[in-house]
């Protein structure tokens, strides 16, 4: 079934290009970079000291759990119906912590629509199981988290999923993180650190494949 589904993901980010995206999304400004790798995107906003991040369009509050708060964002509708397919929602709600790389709903276009059909039938549980599990990481990791594994690892962060198989991330072009999926396709993460009650949440632009 992985051959119809060609999409995958983004991975692994240096110490220096995760810092920067997470500053991108923190509400204290970034210090002086000391190298182009160092700096936030061009055109990235700091969010207001007092303002939750927003996330299709919706206030995630970080009172709420991940279920509650992908619900409420327009652009992640298609991975809240897989994860109730799927029968993860009690799982995503439960304590955790958990990290979450969230493909938004383009992410999800990616994908043969017969092919996306197919995954959210009763009868593909188990291979949905098994693709939204590999976007779940144990523990809440923030973009300085994954950072400091990127430099303890000479340049690549390597976290083991739930699902069992790793995901690799890295520095990308443009003070991007690039997420590396186990059959080579990338993701990039376009959004990091959305904080919730029981983990962490990083938008992605394409559907990791274990």
């Amino acid at each position: 079934m992985t051959t119809k589904i060609r999409t995958l993901m983004l991975a692994a980010v240096s110490g220096g290009a995760l810092m920067a995206l997470g500053a991108c999304n923190n509400s204290e400004p970034a210090a002086p970079a000391e190298s182009a790798a160092m700096a936030p995107a061009d055109g990235a906003a700091m969010a207001p000291a007092s303002a939750d991040p927003m996330v299709g369009g919706a206030s995630m509050s970080p009172n709420d759990t991940i279920v509650a708060n992908a619900s409420k964002a327009s652009n992640l509708s298609t991975l809240v119906a897989a994860v109730q397919a799927a029968g993860l929602v009690e799982t995503l709600q439960g304590p955790g912590p958990f990290t979450v790389f969230a493909p938004d709903n383009a992410a999800f276009e990616k994908i043969p629509a017969a092919t996306r059909e197919s995954l959210m039938q009763p009868a593909m549980k188990a291979d949905l199981t098994k693709i939204l599990t590999y976007h779940v990481v144990p523990g809440r990791l923030t973009a300085s988290d994954i950072a400091a594994q990127a430099q303890a690892g000479g340049g690549t962060a390597t976290l083991t999923t739930v699902q069992g198989e790793p995901l690799k991330v890295s520095a990308g072009p443009n003070g991007t993180w690039v997420i590396t999926d186990a059959k080579g396709g990338t993701s990039t993460i376009t959004q990091a650190d959305v904080a919730q009650s029981n983990g962490m949440v990083h938008v992605v632009d394409t559907v990791l494949m274990p």
